[in-house]
């Protein structure tokens, strides 16, 4: 019994049905074209004059892309110059229905249309402008990744088989997110849709996180830029040359010569040391004098320490005395070498130490080894002088 009530009240949708009410819109029309004629007229001029204006701007578009419309080569990364570029790609992308149903949209109420012919309108409307937003959308994404992209450093096999799918994923998301929007203007009930979508999309994306995790990691690369093709970086305890940015993984040419291959997502939750944007190289010396150098030549060191870095080029950070060691007097000098070349600092930084090694003995400073002085005892409790020399000073006379 419930059944059948059920059935009986949903509304069925039958041939004779849609034939009623395609007739009850042509006799609609019918009347409307009769009553409504002038008006109609001045809508259709207007209406025209719209379309015109939004195929001019369809035309700039065309310009500002330096392309002709319908041309395959367009939205290719080779084409791309700029936003300008980008925006112009997303206005010639739009279609002519959008441009008469945004004419309609625009001039029906003008012309006093039926509630037929409005509602018509009105449908057809959502449709048009719902999609061409999506297409808007997805030209000005897939835009902004190849103007981001679009550098010899990123360039290669890996990157175009990652904007295929990346264009892929974005068409898809889009399109699907126009479609369910449609419907729900429509009336239809879209929650068992949208739910069945995201239980889609969880399976997908437990089934192929490991894809999905290096290609955002190759995203986050190509967006953020923490190196380049061609940077020298060190990360963990490997340092090299990256050779190529690829989907899934990056190729280090080791500076030992091996190629290392690592997933962007392991190599991103590392810490990085990019050396290639540094612009200088710090070099420090930790130098030590004897304790028996005299007051007066210790207080000099530290000009003395500029006075040689400075000489070779370098920028001198610190130049001061250290500490009490256990075998000298440390003094630390730290300078800086412009750039990031390690084949130009090497040799400055070898000048820099035989200089020192030089003025030292110009001076009488003593650079000491490491040294210990161990003093005995004999059987009488005396002292057992470690030198000869005082050994010798300290024996009774006979």
């Amino acid at each position: 019994m419930t059944t059948s009530n059920t059935a009986a009240s949903a509304p069925i949708l039958d041939a004779g049905t849609v034939q009623d009410q395609i007739g009850e819109l042509y006799r609609a029309s019918e009347i409307w074209l009769h009553t409504h004629w002038l008006q109609i007229l001045i809508a259709f001029g207007i209406g025209s004059v719209i379309v015109v204006a939004l195929h001019g701007l369809r035309r700039l578009g065309q310009r500002l892309c330096g392309k002709p419309l319908g041309d395959p080569a367009l939205g290719t990364a080779a084409t791309r110059r700029g936003w300008g570029t980008i925006i112009g790609r997303a206005i010639t992308r739009t279609n002519n229905f959008f441009i008469v149903m945004l004419a309609a949209k625009l001039v029906v109420g003008y012309a006093g249309a039926p509630s037929q012919v409005a509602t018509t309108v009105n449908f057809l409307w959502t449709v048009a402008s719902v999609f061409q937003a999506a297409i808007w959308a997805r030209e000005l994404i897939l835009g902004a990744i190849e103007h981001r992209t679009s550098s010899e450093h990123y360039s290669g096999e890996a990157l175009l088989s990652a904007m295929g799918l990346i264009r892929l994923l974005v068409t898809v998301a889009l399109f699907a997110v126009a479609l369910v929007v449609v419907l729900d203007n429509l009336g239809v009930n879209v929650t068992g849709l949208i739910a069945g979508l995201g239980v889609g999309g969880i399976a997908i994306g437990l089934a192929a996180q490991g894809i999905f995790g290096d290609l955002f990691a190759a995203l986050a690369i190509i967006f953020d830029r923490p190196f380049r093709r061609g940077d020298k970086i060190s990360y963990g305890t490997t340092s090299g040359v990256i050779e190529s940015i690829g989907l899934k993984s990056t190729r280090i040419r080791a500076f030992t010569g091996e190629l290392r291959v690592i997933s962007n997502k392991q190599l991103l939750d590392k810490e990085i040391q990019n050396t290639s944007v540094r612009d200088h190289i710090r070099i420090q010396f930790t130098i030590g004098a004897a304790y028996e150098t005299p007051p007066d030549a210790l207080a000099r060191i530290p000009a003395m320490l500029r006075e040689i870095a400075e000489g070779e080029g370098g920028k001198v950070a610190r130049s001061s005395f250290e500490s009490f060691g256990a075998s000298s007097l440390d003094f630390v000098l730290q300078f800086d070498i412009p750039g990031d070349d390690w084949a130009t600092a090497h040799p400055m930084r070898d000048r820099v130490m035989v200089a020192i090694m030089t003025r030292f003995a110009a001076e009488g400073i003593v650079i000491p080894y490491p040294t210990q002085t161990t003093y005995t005892a004999a059987p009488d409790g005396t002292l057992v002088m470690p030198y000869a020399a005082t050994a010798a000073a300290a024996a009774p006379s006979s």
